[in-house]
């Protein structure tokens, strides 16, 4: 036998509070490249007043919304844009306009007005160095600019800077500035730290105390701030870092102040912030972030960890931002990483390089808590991990021989104080010494054991071929089994677990639950089970899991759903009342069960956890915003720790849930438009509309995009979008989950709106925030109300004309009256012709109008039947190009061109009109969806292949269509909406092709 121990050295004091918080490191997500960042060393970070993130990279600029990002770089800046794509620092400002300091383009500004770069000069009348290291407000209605070669101050009502002089001492590069709630004016300088105290004209160096507050202020200062209670923090260049308390006295950062073992350079500090009133970060160049406690001990670093993909990206801080929403900030070299502080119900114990309080690996197949409070996970390939939280330690262990490669799935304790392990067969472990005793059961040697129950000195034993009842002191063993010959036998030899439920023993198996009086009894069980068409028997025969909570509430998993136990007497029969998907649940596979001290359910899912409620029933389903972030997990890993924590273990390790964590009170993070094109033409970031306010779209083409979002920055499947466009859509329009939400209409009638959104989030405070702006589509002119009464009026007068005329006729040719009766008859009837063929035809395009064309298609879709009739919309790409560039009059000879080409492909029951300016539409009759894309294709390839001809040049002519087959109970206009949708689709993928409506 062998032993392998790692006993893992306490790293900090536990907290008496939560004596998890050694273990819970912070989960970072990740901003990087392929998400849209034009480099992945990011500089600088805020946010502007809408609430939205800029970072600063080395490669450019970014707005970010959480789905999308608006990228600023220099080469794309021209005149007016980012002047320098290295962005060294942000501030954002209460106009929501933004100030960019960058390295050697020198300070701009982002105009929302415009969606512009305004630069202002460098010399005279502006900066004096291109090189801009910091920005921070002087409190007022101004800001102070630390440059390369000196301080200036901007002064944002006259847009004025003026050259600030710092006097003797005072080097001229200065790296950060900051103006205190005091009105002290503080500068981090290449010489060290000055100060201008309120009310004075002059820098001196702060009065403080020598030794290691005097080596960090006398080095290069690279951070400074204040923090919410008044305490100053200074970052030196190399030497550490230093905090002046809120009674004026200097205080050094424990193990991080002066420079270390042997005169050893310290990493740069870039920024500090303060996580909560008692933890501040540091984020310096290369050791990642140090938090720290002011009295607490020294810092401790987090760290970027090779083995963990949710640590700090990279040990290179740059900067550090704390949002509206609660998310923490980090721009690192390896893009940025965010984190949510407040997100402590759930957090995950993972693998680390590091060692330090990590488990072996992140297959936990087995949980057991014992009477010292010591949590044991049985894992993978042998190894067991045992986790002291007195001691903040975590040890590890490795069974050895045949047991070595085996899941260990479970453990019990018996009197003696000894852990019984199940993996292949039955090992012991010692109490006190953690020595192992492999195979301690010969009969069980082959056995994989599933789950094992201690009742006194009896240990129950649950494997594939039935259980087992071992007697630890007179080693005698016994066999419960299933005999298909009698049905109160055990219901299955698949026993996949055993619990105590009062003084009851249940068995689950694949089968069903057999119940016990005593660990003794071998037959004569009572067996629960599935029964067809009995809504209240168990939901499923595959039985995974049973709960009982301080109220009487007994709680059953199964693969079928989560069963509640209805209220139930002595000798009653039992009848449940089952929750499933219908209700909530992600999924109906329930793996573990656990109930906390107020009678709520937890189950564990192969896709995540839930919460059900006690007393409601009402699930809730928990996501990042509850610190959830590992959603594999498998059956019977689950115990209660000894502060009431509930434990689950899967495939991505072990899952710490605090069931008593509230998350403080915070207002709703805005649901708000990050951005709006009106027919076609991007709206500055400044004239998007918020909540109540009216956005209007002019008659041209009417129509709207807007991409909007939930400003808490949380993973995009973590919260589901929704529209709806009040006096155009009878209900809600889902975004697909995950997907960027964005609504878009076209083709708009004219009229008023209001433009519907909805997020819902999810998690253990799910939320539904809503917000609604106005829309005003403009009508054209022939559209308004005077026109139409206009038209009436002479249609009236034009009418009144000729009655009064044919009176005068008749009664001049008295005596010609039939014969003129039956001219001007014959007249009519031709002339109604003629005018109904116009008002059939359109002129210019020799197709059927709108109208028309509806009126025939309608037709066609009564007599469809099911996917055997298609609508195709075709729309010419870049029409208006074409008539900005030729003219108007070439442009009706292109649309004649393609009515031809579109006709000389169409067959003599195919109905084809114009729909409106460049746009076309066919109507199928007795085609599916496939024939329909072939004809769209045919005609695609023609419209390509017949470029026309104007004057001295030849103007192509492409087209973008889309393609809707009808379905069974739809009416003509959702008919033509599917393919409305479908042609936008084949437009935004790159125009010149065809797409078919789902």
């Amino acid at each position: 036998m062998a032993l392998l121990l790692v006993l893992l050295l306490p790293f900090g004091a536990a907290c008496a509070d939560d004596p998890w918080a050694p273990f819970d490191t912070p989960w970072f997500d990740r901003v990087d490249v392929a998400d849209g960042l034009p480099h992945s060393i990011t500089t600088a970070l805020a946010q502007d007043e809408r609430n939205l993130v800029w970072i600063g990279t080395l490669g450019g600029l970014v707005r970010y919304d959480g789905y999308r990002m608006q990228v600023y770089t220099a080469a794309a800046g021209g005149g007016l844009g980012l002047p320098d794509a290295y962005v060294r620092c942000l501030l954002a400002l209460s106009d929501g306009s933004v100030l960019v300091g960058t390295n050697a383009g020198g300070l701009t500004r982002f105009d929302p007005a415009t969606n512009r770069f305004r630069p202002y000069p460098v010399g005279k009348g502006g900066t004096v160095d291109h090189k801009i290291y910091a920005l921070a407000p002087d409190g007022s209605t101004g800001v102070w600019i630390a440059s390369e070669r000196g301080l200036d101050h901007l002064d944002l009502r006259t847009n004025q800077i003026t050259s600030v002089a710092t006097g003797e001492g005072v080097a001229r590069r200065n790296f950060s500035v900051l103006q205190d709630r005091a009105g002290n004016l503080w500068l981090g300088n290449s010489n060290g730290l000055f100060v201008r105290p309120a009310g004075s004209t002059t820098f001196v160096r702060p009065p403080h105390p020598n030794g290691e507050v005097d080596t960090v202020l006398s080095d290069g200062i690279w951070a400074l701030r204040e923090d919410p209670i008044g305490r100053l923090w200074v970052g030196s260049t190399q030497s550490g870092a230093v905090y002046r308390d809120t009674d004026g006295h200097w205080q050094p950062v424990r193990g991080f102040s002066g420079y270390g073992a042997d005169h050893e350079r310290r990493a740069t500090v870039r920024d500090f912030l303060e996580i909560n009133q008692d933890t501040v970060w540091l984020g310096t160049d290369g050791n990642g972030i140090l938090a720290y406690t002011p009295g607490d001990g020294e810092a401790r670093p987090i760290r970027h960890d090779t083995a963990t993909p949710s640590s700090l990206p990279g040990d290179s801080v740059r900067a550090l931002l704390h949002d509206r929403a609660g998310n923490v900030w980090i721009a690192t070299d390896l893009g940025v990483a965010r984190s949510t502080p407040h997100a402590r119900t759930a957090f995950a114990l993972l693998p680390s390089s590091h060692q330090d309080r990590s488990i072996a690996n992140t297959n936990v197949r087995g949980i057991y808590v014992d009477t010292r409070g010591r949590i044991w996970l049985g894992m993978s390939g042998g190894r067991i991990d045992v986790i002291e939280l007195d001691r903040a330690q975590i040890r590890h262990l490795q069974l050895d021989g045949a047991q070595a490669r085996r899941d260990v799935q479970a453990f019990a304790e018996t009197p003696d104080g000894a852990i019984w392990i199940g993996t292949q067969g039955l090992a012991r472990i010692a109490p006190g010494t953690f020595d192992v005793q492999e195979s301690m059961v010969p009969a069980l040697q082959d056995k994989p054991v599933l789950h094992l129950l201690a009742d006194g000195p009896q240990l129950l034993v649950a494997t594939y071929d039935g259980a087992f009842r071992y007697d630890t002191r007179t080693k005698a063993l016994a066999h419960i089994g299933h005999d298909a010959n009698d049905p109160d036998s055990l219901a299955s030899d698949t026993v996949r677990s055993i619990r105590r439920i009062g003084d009851t023993i249940w068995y689950l198996t694949i089968r069903g639950i057999s119940i016990a009086t005593d660990a003794t009894q071998t037959r004569g069980f009572l067996n629960l089970l599935n029964v067809p068409g009995d809504p209240h028997s168990l939901p499923s025969n595959m039985v995974s899991a049973v709960a009982d909570d301080e109220q009487g509430g007994l709680w059953v998993g199964t693969y079928g759903g989560l069963a509640t136990l209805q209220s139930h007497g002595p000798g009653e029969p039992f009848h449940f009342n089952n929750i499933g998907a219908a209700q909530g649940l992600s999924s109906e596979n329930i793996n573990a069960v656990l109930t906390d001290d107020r009678g709520n359910a937890w189950v564990s899912l192969p896709n995540g956890l839930s919460m059900i409620d006690g007393t409601t029933h009402a699930v809730h389903n928990l996501g990042s915003r509850d610190g959830l972030h590992v959603s594999s997990y498998i059956y019977a890993a689950a115990a209660v720790a000894p502060g009431g924590e509930l434990l689950f273990g899967g495939l991505g390790g072990l899952t710490v849930v605090r069931p008593d964590w509230h998350p403080p009170e915070t207002p709703d993070v805005p649901l708000a438009i990050t951005y709006a094109a009106v027919n076609g033409l991007s709206l500055p970031f400044g004239r998007l509309p918020r909540a109540n306010e009216t956005l209007k779209i002019s008659p041209r083409n009417r129509s709207l995009r807007v991409d909007f979002a939930l400003l808490d920055f949380q993973p995009a499947t973590e919260t589901s979008y929704s529209y709806r466009l009040e006096g155009l859509d009878d209900d809600w329009i889902d975004v697909p989950r995950g997907g960027p939400p964005t609504a878009i209409y076209t083709n708009l009638p004219h009229g008023e709106y209001t433009l519907h959104l909805r997020a819902r989030t999810q998690g253990l405070q799910a939320r539904v925030i809503e917000t609604a702006v106005n829309v005003a589509a403009e009508p054209r002119w022939f559209e308004t109300v005077a026109a139409m009464i206009a038209g009436g009026v002479l249609l009236l007068v034009a009418l009144f004309g000729v009655i009064q005329l044919r009176t005068l006729y008749l009664r001049r040719q008295a005596r010609q009256l039939q014969q003129q009766v039956d001219a001007r008859t014959r007249e009519l009837v031709n002339a109604n012709r003629r005018l109904d063929e116009l008002a059939s035809t359109d002129d210019l395009t020799g197709v059927s109008t709108r109208r028309r064309f509806l009126e025939q298609a309608e037709l066609v879709r009564q007599h469809a039947r099911e996917a055997n009739a298609c609508i195709a919309l075709l729309d010419l790409d870049h029409f208006k190009q074409i008539n900005d560039t030729h003219g108007h009059m070439a442009g009706d000879i292109v649309l004649r061109a393609a009515s031809t080409v579109v006709l000389g492909q169409c067959g003599d029951d195919d109905l084809v009109g114009r729909y409106g300016g460049e746009e076309f539409v066919l109507c199928l009759p007795d085609c599916t969806l496939d024939q329909g894309m072939a004809m769209a294709e045919l005609i695609r390839q023609a419209l390509a292949d017949s470029p026309v001809p104007y004057e001295q040049t030849v103007i192509p002519m492409t087209a973008s269509i889309g393609v809707a087959a009808w379905h069974e109970g739809e009416t003509l206009a959702q008919w033509l909406c599917r393919a409305d949708s479908a042609l936008y689709q084949a437009k935004r993928s790159g125009r010149n092709r065809c797409v078919a409506a789902d």
